[in-house]
């Protein structure tokens, strides 16, 4: 049950990141118009909330499969947890607070996450 819970954060995690990545264009676009330099940290910082995501998630994937020690499985879950809290935070002080619906839904769905990392890794 732990390791399903697992993958399904994972999965949840991973499909984020990656529908993170989709609207980029459309995001740099509507900040139109902006200095070069400026788009370019836009890009980055954008892809790089993607990239974290998919990091986790990798991360959780492999834990999982490869199956370490209980302890160490689930202190990797516990901080992947953190991590994706964090971005929670981060989300909804910031881009949750914007009209864009999708910055709201950010924070619920890294928290989901994170609840079953959390709870993953006290089974």
């Amino acid at each position: 049950m732990a390791a399903v819970l697992a993958y399904v954060a994972a999965g949840l995690t991973g499909l984020w990141g990656i529908a993170h990545v989709l609207p980029t264009r459309q995001v740099l676009a509507g900040f139109a118009p902006i200095t070069v330099d400026n788009r370019r940290v836009l890009l980055q910082e954008w892809l790089a909330e993607a990239v974290t995501m998919a990091g986790i998630a990798t991360l959780i994937v492999l834990v999982t499969a490869v199956g370490t020690s209980h302890t160490t499985t689930n202190l990797i879950y516990r901080i992947a947890a953190g991590f994706l809290v964090a971005l929670a935070l981060l989300t909804g002080l910031t881009g949750a607070r914007t009209s864009v619906v999708w910055f709201k839904i950010c924070p619920v769905v890294l928290t989901a996450s994170a609840t079953l990392l959390a709870v993953t890794s006290f089974l």
